[in-house]
């Protein structure tokens, strides 16, 4: 699906996705990946929702974002909820939806200006 969005050319926007990929910037990406409106789209040391771990979030509280947005791949599946409270803890809102959710959801709250950070899981 491509996606069309009044946006600041300058900031990281999801212009597309489909089965085991995502478009940023009209570039393809067919990893997981860390994705903010503002700086460098990082690929994101997870092999699929099963190998995610604490450490994987707790790496996640140096970005300081106000909102997580968890893109758990084709389907929705839901964390154990000790793997993220350290995120919970930092009162950093965590949302979890399937990944292409994820990726439009990422769009409105970065074009509200909103401080979100998407980890995007392809699987």
């Amino acid at each position: 699906m491509k996606l069309q969005l009044d946006a600041r050319p300058s900031l990281n926007t999801v212009t597309g996705y489909g089965p085991g990929f995502v478009e940023i910037n009209r570039r393809r990406y067919e990893h997981a990946l860390l994705l903010a409106p503002e700086g460098e789209i990082v690929a994101w040391d997870v092999e699929g929702f099963e190998s995610l771990t604490a450490a994987h979030f707790e790496r996640l509280l140096a970005l300081a974002p106000d909102v997580l947005l968890l893109g758990t791949g084709e389907r929705q599946r839901f964390p154990h909820p000790r793997l993220t409270s350290a995120l919970t803890q930092a009162r950093i809102g965590v949302d979890v939806m399937d990944t292409h959710a994820a990726c439009r959801t990422y769009n409105i709250l970065m074009v509200e200006g909103r401080k979100v950070l998407a980890a995007l899981l392809m699987r």
